[in-house]
C-alpha cells in the first residue's frame, strides 16, 4: 500500500504539506501542488484506501507518539506509557508506540493506514513540525503538552509555568534571596520543549517579583555534570542557598555534589525538584517537590481522545495545578 510518506519523499516535502495539496484544507503553492498531484499519481497513491477510512469501522487502538531523543529520560517515558496503556485497557483499547523521533512520519503513516483510531503525542515542543499534520490530518489526537500556538488542539499538562513559580515562592518564603535552577539537559532546551521552557519562565517571573537574585542553568546527567554544576553555581553565585531542580536523575547526584563543596542539605542549601513523588521521596535527603502526574495526565489524555472518537465535545487546553509537598530538604535560611 502506498502511504503519505511515500509521495512526501517522491516530491520532496513533508507529509503535512502532501496532506494540505491533497485534501485543500491549506493553501499551497501550484507549483508544489502540482508536484505532490504527479507523485500521487506516479505512485498510484488514493486519499480513501477503500478500507476502515471509508467503511467506518474501528481499530480499537490508540496510537502514542513518544519519540525517542537526545535528553529524554526514558523512566519517564516509561511512566506517560503505562499510564496511557493501562487507561487505555480499561476502556477495551489497544496501544501502539510510535518512538521514531523525526517528526510527522509516524503519525501519518498510522493515518493513512488506518493502523490506530486517535493519536496521543508527547514531548511536545512550542513550534512542533507534527503539528501541521495534526490539525489536517484526519485522525483525532491529544498532545500532553502545550505548544505555543494551541488553537484547534486538545492538549492536556501540568501547569508547569506555575509550578516553577511554585517552588520559588516556596523558598522565598523560608527568606532565601539567592536561588538558582538547574534544569534538563541542553538538548531538551534547543529543541523548545514546551514543558521545560515553560518552567524556566515561571521559575525567572517569580524570582523576578520576589526580588531575588537568580540563575538557570540547564545540565546533564551523572555525577560529573551535577559536581561541574555545583561548582559553577557556588562559584557565580556566593550567596545562594537555594536550588530548585527539574532534571529528574540528578536529584541525588547534586545533594552529593553540594556536600561534597561543603553545602549541608538543608542546613546550608534548602533544594527543591519538580519531579515524580517516588524520586523526591528516595532521595539521600527527601526533597519538597511539586509531582509530575503522569499517570493522570495518561489517564486524562486517553479520556479526552476516547471522547474526541465518540463526537464529544472536549476543551482545548486542560492544565492540572501543581501541587508542592514540604519534605526534608527545606527550611528557612540560616536554619
Amino acid at each position: 500500500m502506498v502511504k503519505i510518506t511515500d509521495v512526501a519523499r517522491r516530491a520532496g516535502v513533508s507529509p503535512s504539506t502532501v496532506s494540505y495539496a491533497l485534501s485543500g484544507k491549506r493553501p499551497i503553492s501550484d507549483a508544489t501542488r502540482r508536484r505532490v498531484q504527479a507523485a500521487a499519481r506516479e505512485l498510484g497513491y488514493r486519499t480513501d484506501d477503500g478500507g476502515r477510512f471509508r467503511s467506518g469501522a474501528r481499530a480499537k487502538v490508540l496510537a502514542l507518539a513518544v519519540p525517542m531523543r537526545p535528553g529524554i529520560h526514558v523512566p519517564v517515558v516509561t511512566q506517560f506509557a503505562v499510564s496511557v496503556v493501562t487507561a487505555a485497557r480499561a476502556r477495551d483499547h489497544d496501544v501502539l508506540l510510535l518512538t521514531r523521533g523525526e517528526g510527522d512520519e509516524g503519525i501519518g503513516r498510522v493515518t493513512e493506514t488506518g493502523l490506530a483510531d486517535g493519536v496521543i503525542v508527547t514531548d511536545v515542543q512550542l513550534q512542533d513540525p507534527r503539528l501541521p499534520l495534526l490539525r489536517s490530518c484526519s485522525l483525532p489526537s491529544v498532545l500532553i503538552g502545550v505548544p505555543a500556538e494551541a488553537d484547534g488542539l486538545t492538549c492536556v499538562d501540568l501547569d508547569f509555568r506555575a509550578a516553577g513559580e511554585l517552588c520559588v515562592d516556596h523558598l522565598a518564603g523560608l527568606g532565601h534571596r539567592t536561588v538558582a535552577l538547574v534544569g534538563s539537559p541542553p538538548e531538551v532546551y534547543v529543541r523548545r520543549t514546551a514543558f521545560a521552557r515553560r518552567l524556566v519562565e515561571g521559575f525567572t517571573a517569580a524570582a523576578g517579583r520576589h526580588g531575588l537574585a537568580s540563575t538557570a542553568l540547564p545540565c546533564g546527567t551523572g555525577r560529573d555534570a551535577a559536581r561541574a554544576v555545583a561548582e559553577r553555581l557556588l562559584r557565580d553565585l556566593p550567596a545562594l542557598t537555594a536550588v530548585v531542580v527539574h532534571n529528574e536523575p540528578l536529584v541525588d547526584p547534586l545533594i552529593e555534589a553540594f556536600e561534597q563543596l561543603g553545602m549541608r542539605v538543608p542546613g546550608d542549601l534548602s533544594l527543591t525538584a519538580v519531579c515524580p513523588a517516588p524520586v523526591a521521596a528516595a532521595a539521600r535527603v527527601p526533597v519538597s517537590s511539586v509531582a509530575v502526574p503522569a499517570a493522570e495526565l495518561g489517564a486524562r489524555a486517553v479520556h479526552l481522545l476516547i471522547r474526541k472518537l465518540s463526537g464529544a465535545p472536549v476543551p482545548g487546553t486542560t492544565l492540572l495545578p501543581p501541587r508542592l509537598t514540604e519534605r526534608a530538604s527545606t527550611a528557612p535560611r540560616g536554619h
